[in-house]
C-alpha cells in the first residue's frame, strides 16, 4: 500500500519495448493496476489488442491474462500517466550513440521531460533502463525542476536483469532485486511494488543511486569478459591444435570459475552486452578512471574477431575463395528463443560472406521478418532444408534446438557439398564426421 493511504499503488511503465512491455504485463499479472505509455500509437494499439510486438516465449499468454483481468491498458497520453500513477517506471531504450561508444540518452531524457509536467502530487519515478553512472542525479534535478510537485517527486533506480527468451521468469522470479534510493519512503514504495516477488524469496539489495546504476553494466561487463576469455583461449587452441571445447569443460569443474557463460564460439551480440560494455568504458574515461576498465576494449575486440574467424573457416572449407560459393546460413537472431537481431553475430557473418563473393541464403525460426527489414541484400529461405538446397557449405550461427537436431544424412541429401562450420559448438563433431561431413568449429582441431 502507498504511504498514508489504503489504496493499492498504481503503476505506469514508460516505454513499451522489450523491457517495458514485459514489465507492464508481469506487474499486472502480479495484481497491480498498470498503465503502459509509449509514443507509438501503433505499438499501443497492438498491445491493447493482445499482440506482443516481438517474440518472447510465454509473454503473449501473460498479456492475455493481464488484459482479461482489467488491470492493464496502454496509452500515448502522458497527462493520463501523471494522473494515474504512484510509481512511474522508466523503461525506454539507451542504444549506442551513432558515431560514439556512449549511450544515447535521448529517449530517457524525453520520457522524463514528457512526464514531469504532469506530476502534481507525491510520486516516485523509478529508472530501469541501463544508463551511465551519474544519470540519476542529473534526472532528479531535472524532474524536481519541471514537476509541479517539485521535491515531492523522488527518483529511484531499479536495474533490470532480463534474459531474452526467459524474460517472464526473470521478471516474476528474479535472482535479485536492486533498489537504489535516497530516502526510506522510496524504499518503502519499491518494497510495496515488488511485495509479491519479495514474498517469493527474492533477495533485495538496497543501495545508493550510483551503485544501483553500476550493477547492470558491471554484471554485463563480467559476463562479456568471461565469454571473451574462453574465445581468447580458442585463438590459442587454433594455433596449437588444442580443443577449446574440452578446455572449457575442464575449467568448468573449478567452482571458482564455473561453466556458465564459458561457452566458446561466435561470441556475444544483442541489444545489451556489446553496447553496455562500450558505454561503460566511455563513461569511465569521462570520469577519469578509463584505465580501470581499459580491458573492456580488448573484450570487445576478441568478440569481434570471432566473427571474422568464422568467415575464414567457411572460406577454408570452400577451398580458399568465397567467390560464387553457395552458403546456407542457419540463424539470424543474436541468440535462440528470440527474434532480436541487434548486433547479431549471425547476420554480421552472413553480410561479410556476401561481401566476399558468397551466395548466402539465411534461415531463422523467428527472426526472419526483422532480418529481411534490416538486411534486404541477403537472400532468405523458409526452412532449414530450403536454405541448404545446393549449398556448398553450411554454417550454423544461432544455436536453435531445431538446428541442433538436424540429421546429417538428411541435410546431405539436399546440399551440394558436405562442409559444415559450427559457429556455436552446438553439434556433435563425431556424429557429423561419421556421416561424411567435414566439420569445423572455432578453437577445435
Amino acid at each position: 500500500m502507498s504511504a498514508g493511504s489504503a489504496q493499492p499503488l498504481r503503476l505506469t511503465v514508460i516505454g513499451t519495448g522489450y523491457l517495458g512491455a514485459t514489465h507492464a504485463i508481469c506487474m499486472a499479472v502480479l495484481g497491480f493496476e498498470v498503465l503502459g505509455i509509449d509514443v507509438s500509437q501503433e505499438k499501443v494499439d497492438r498491445l491493447n489488442a493482445g499482440e506482443v510486438p516481438f517474440f518472447e516465449p510465454g509473454l503473449p499468454e501473460q498479456l492475455a491474462k493481464a488484459l482479461d483481468s482489467g488491470r492493464l491498458r496502454f496509452s500515448t497520453d502522458y497527462a493520463e500517466a501523471g494522473a494515474f500513477g504512484d510509481l512511474h517506471f522508466l523503461c525506454v531504450g539507451t542504444p549506442q550513440k551513432p558515431g560514439s561508444d556512449a549511450a544515447d540518452m535521448t529517449y530517457v531524457d524525453s520520457a522524463v521531460t514528457s512526464l514531469a509536467p504532469y506530476l502534481d502530487r507525491r510520486a516516485l519515478v523509478v529508472g530501469k533502463s541501463t544508463v551511465p553512472v551519474g544519470t540519476a542525479a542529473r534526472l532528479t534535478a531535472l524532474l524536481q525542476r519541471l514537476a509541479p510537485a517539485g521535491e515531492q517527486v523522488e527518483l529511484a533506480w531499479n536495474p533490470e536483469f532480463l534474459r531474452e527468451g526467459y524474460a517472464v521468469e526473470d521478471t516474476l522470479r528474479p535472482d535479485r532485486l536492486v533498489f537504489g534510493t535516497s530516502s526510506a519512503w522510496a524504499e518503502e514504495q519499491l518494497r510495496t511494488a515488488f511485495a509479491p516477488v519479495i514474498e517469493g524469496g527474492t533477495p533485495v539489495v538496497v543501495t545508493d543511486l550510483p551503485t544501483a546504476e553500476l550493477v547492470k553494466v558491471a554484471a554485463n561487463s563480467f559476463l562479456a569478459t568471461k565469454i571473451s576469455y574462453i574465445n581468447a583461449m580458442a585463438e590459442v587452441c587454433e594455433a596449437t591444435g588444442a580443443d577449446v571445447h574440452d578446455l572449457a569443460a575442464a575449467l568448468a569443474y573449478d567452482d571458482r570459475i564455473g561453466g556458465r557463460f564459458l561457452k566458446p564460439g561466435l561470441g556475444f551480440g544483442g541489444g545489451c552486452l556489446p553496447k553496455d560494455i562500450r558505454a561503460f568504458a566511455h563513461r569511465a574515461e569521462e570520469l577519469g578512471v578509463g584505465q580501470a576498465v581499459a580491458f573492456l576494449h580488448e573484450v570487445d575486440a576478441i568478440n569481434r574477431r570471432r566473427r571474422a574467424r568464422t568467415v575464414d573457416l567457411v572460406r577454408e572449407l570452400a577451398g580458399g575463395s568465397l567467390e560464387g560459393v553457395r552458403v546456407a546460413a542457419l540463424g539470424a537472431a543474436f541468440k535462440p528463443n528470440s527474434d532480436d537481431i541487434r548486433d547479431a553475430p549471425a547476420l554480421d557473418v552472413s553480410v561479410s560472406l556476401r561481401r566476399a563473393g558468397a551466395i548466402v541464403r539465411v534461415y531463422d525460426p523467428q527472426a526472419m521478418d526483422n532480418a529481411r527489414r534490416s538486411y534486404p541484400e541477403l537472400d532468405y529461405a523458409d526452412s532449414t532444408m530450403e536454405a541448404a538446397q545446393d549449398a556448398d557449405v553450411v554454417v550454423l550461427l544461432t544455436e536453435w534446438n531445431e538446428f541442433r537436431e538436424i540429421e546429417p544424412d538428411a541435410l546431405a541429401a539436399v546440399t551440394a557439398g558436405r562442409g559444415i562450420v559450427d559457429g556455436r559448438h552446438a553439434l556433435d563433431p563425431a556424429t557429423w564426421r561419421a556421416a561424411g561431413w567435414t566439420y569445423r568449429a572455432l578453437g577445435r582441431p
